[in-house]
């Protein structure tokens, strides 16, 4: 499979980056991936990139967007930082992205079982990780389901997964507050901007649309 051309991404609406993420996740999930000639791809990538989704996920292990979408070299620019928290070199990053690069869609990329959200919920200092963690710290002031306020740290995975819902959606608002750049673009329908789950047991990506 090729990389996309200039003409290509161009073609690419909001909403077909959007499924063409989604249609990814299904071949990732059914392990029906496309087969790539990975080293063509770079060949073909050497003059220039025209990627067409931009994602901001976690630093875990498991959660390689990538992998999960099913997509070459040349295709997504990924973004990865614990939490999948946003700051201004991140805004900076995706800025370039959709302004200068052409990419149709930011996609905020969290999962279940987050290492970063557990340790938001716990509290946890340890350095400069400490000021990350703060970032995280707001979605769980999110969370008022009664059933959820009994143990609210990284013992009630139910909570965990919870406060990594209520991020993602907090990190795309912080996205458009931070960013008038991508909140104009997204206004006209240059770009689309959504939240999404990885659930680390299946493989699936719930989209928050």
């Amino acid at each position: 499979m090729k990389t996309l051309t200039a003409e290509q991404q161009a073609k690419i609406t909001p909403d077909l980056a959007i499924q063409l993420l989604k249609d990814g996740n299904k071949r990732f999930v059914e392990n029906t991936k496309i087969n790539r000639n990975l080293m063509e791809q770079v060949n073909q990538t050497s003059e220039g990139q025209y990627p067409f989704a931009t994602i901001l996920s976690c630093i875990d292990s498991r959660v390689s967007a990538e992998l999960v979408f099913d997509q070459g070299i040349g295709d997504i620019f990924s973004i990865r930082i614990a939490g999948n928290i946003v700051n201004k070199d991140i805004l900076g990053s995706m800025e370039f992205a959709s302004k200068v690069a052409g990419t149709k869609a930011i996609v905020v990329l969290g999962h279940t079982n987050c290492g970063a959200v557990k340790g938001a919920c716990d509290g946890v200092e340890l350095g400069n990780l400490t000021h990350l963690l703060d970032k995280i710290t707001p979605a769980m002031d999110l969370i008022d389901d009664p059933k959820e306020k009994s143990l609210r740290n990284s013992k009630n995975i139910d909570f965990v997964d919870a406060v990594a819902n209520a991020n993602v959606d907090r990190t795309v608002d912080m996205i458009r507050k931070n960013s008038p750049i991508l909140a104009e673009m997204e206004q006209s329908g240059l770009i689309k901007l959504v939240s999404g789950m990885y659930d680390i047991q299946t493989g699936v990506v719930t989209f928050h649309e």
